[in-house]
C-alpha cells in the first residue's frame, strides 16, 4: 500500500490538471492563482521551519566525529575535518558536506552472512547516484529560470550550454534529461531491493520520488513529443508576469504544460513539510556545525534555569525544622520555643 497511494496520488493530480486546464476559464486558476499559493506556501513554510531549527536550544556538543581530536600534544595529529576544533575547520567540513556529499561517500552497508558473520562494504553506488540527481536537480532550476528573466543572464546561457553540450537529437537532448531520471530509478530501485530498507521506507518517502518523476517525465515530453502543441512565446510570457506580479494567460498553452505547473506547484507547497527539508536542515544540524571543542571550553546549556548559589547554610535554615523533626543530624539546633 506504501508504493500504490503515492503513485495513486501523483495519477490524480495528473488527472486533476489535466481535466481542469481544459475547462474553460480555469486556466487561471492552475496557470496563476495555485503557481502562486504554491510559491507563498513554499517561503512561509521554508523560513518557519527554519526559523523554529534555529530557535531550538543545543544542550549538548554533539558534533558527529571518527577522527582524532584537537590536542595540544604535538605529536598526536588532529583530523581537521572528521573532529573540527574551530570555525574555519567547521565551515571546511560544512562546505564538502553540502557539495560533495562527504558523509555519504564514507558510506558503508552491513550484510549478515553464513556463520554468522557480519560484514561492511562500501557503497559508493548510493553517493554517485545521490550527486548525480541532486546537482542535475539544481541544474534544471537554473535552466527554467531562463523563463522568467529578460534577457537571460550569461551564467544561465554557460549552463544550458554546457547540458546541451552533446547535441544529441533535435531538438537536442540535455544531459540532465538523462541523470536526473537515472538517478530517480535507482533511488527509488534501492527502496525496493534492499530488503531492511523497504522495511523503513513509508509512503512519504515513495511521494516525492513519483511526484519529482512526474515532472522530469511531463518536462521531457513537453520537449520532445508534444514540442509543435507548446507554445513557447506563451509560455515565456506567462512565466515573466508571474515573475513580475503581471501574468497573462493565452489560449494556445496546452494542458501538458498546466499538468507540469501544477505538479512543480504541488511539490513546492510539498516541500517545506516533507523530508525535502534537508536541504535547509543540513546547515543547522548540530551534529555537522559544531565544532568538537568540549575540552577547550565550556558549553552552557541554554535549557537549564537560572539558579543562584544555595550553600548549605542557607539549605539548612530552610528545611532545619523537618530535618529534626526526621533525625536528620544539623549543624545548628533550632532555638529553644518561647514558653
Amino acid at each position: 500500500m506504501k508504493y500504490t497511494f503515492p503513485l495513486a496520488a501523483v495519477i490524480a493530480l495528473v488527472l486533476i490538471a489535466w481535466i481542469g486546464s481544459n475547462i474553460p476559464g480555469m486556466q487561471y486558476l492552475f496557470g496563476i492563482v495555485i503557481p502562486y499559493l504554491a510559491i507563498a506556501t513554499f517561503i512561509i513554510g521554508f523560513c518557519y521551519r527554519v526559523v523554529q531549527w534555529a530557535k531550538s536550544p543545543v544542550p549538548f556538543r554533539i558534533p558527529t566525529t571518527c577522527g582524532q581530536q584537537y590536542s595540544p600534544l604535538p605529536w598526536i595529529k588532529q583530523n581537521k575535518l572528521e573532529a573540527p576544533a574551530n570555525t574555519s575547520q567547521v565551515v571546511a567540513r560544512m562546505f564538502l558536506e553540502v557539495v560533495l556529499f562527504r558523509s555519504l561517500w564514507r558510506h558503508t552497508k552491513a550484510e549478515i552472512h553464513d556463520g554468522p558473520k557480519l560484514t561492511y562494504e562500501s557503497s559508493k553506488w548510493l553517493w554517485l547516484f545521490g550527486l548525480m540527481f541532486h546537482y542535475s536537480f539544481l541544474v534544471v532550476v537554473f535552466r527554467h529560470m531562463r523563463l522568467f528573466l529578460d534577457p537571460v543572464p550569461w551564467f544561465i546561457q554557460v549552463i544550458e550550454f554546457g547540458d546541451g553540450i552533446l547535441q544529441i537529437g533535435s531538438p537536442g537532448m540535455y544531459i540532465t534529461d538523462a541523470t536526473i531520471i537515472l538517478g530517480l530509478v535507482f533511488l527509488f530501485g534501492r527502496r525496493l531491493i534492499t530488503r531492511n530498507l523497504r522495511y523503513l521506507s513509508l509512503a512519504n518517502d515513495y511521494f516525492p520520488l513519483f511526484l519529482i518523476f512526474g515532472i522530469a517525465v511531463t518536462g521531457i515530453m513537453m520537449r520532445f513529443y508534444f514540442r509543435t502543441d507548446v507554445d513557447i512565446v506563451a509560455i515565456k510570457r506567462l512565466a515573466v508576469g508571474l515573475a513580475t506580479f503581471q501574468p497573462v494567460i493565452q489560449a494556445e498553452i496546452s494542458s501538458l504544460f498546466y499538468i507540469h505547473l501544477f505538479l512543480v506547484s504541488v511539490l513546492l507547497a510539498y516541500f517545506p513539510y516533507s523530508k525535502l527539508m534537508h536541504m535547509g536542515g543540513v546547515f543547522l544540524s548540530p551534529t555537522r556545525n559544531l565544532a568538537n571543542d568540549s575540552r577547550m571550553r565550556r558549553h552552557i546549556n541554554p535549557w537549564n534555569p537560572d539558579i543562584k548559589p544555595h550553600s548549605y547554610a542557607s539549605y539548612e535554615d530552610e528545611f532545619r525544622e523537618f530535618m529534626v523533626e526526621n533525625d536528620i543530624p544539623v549543624e545548628k539546633e533550632l532555638p529553644p520555643k518561647a514558653e
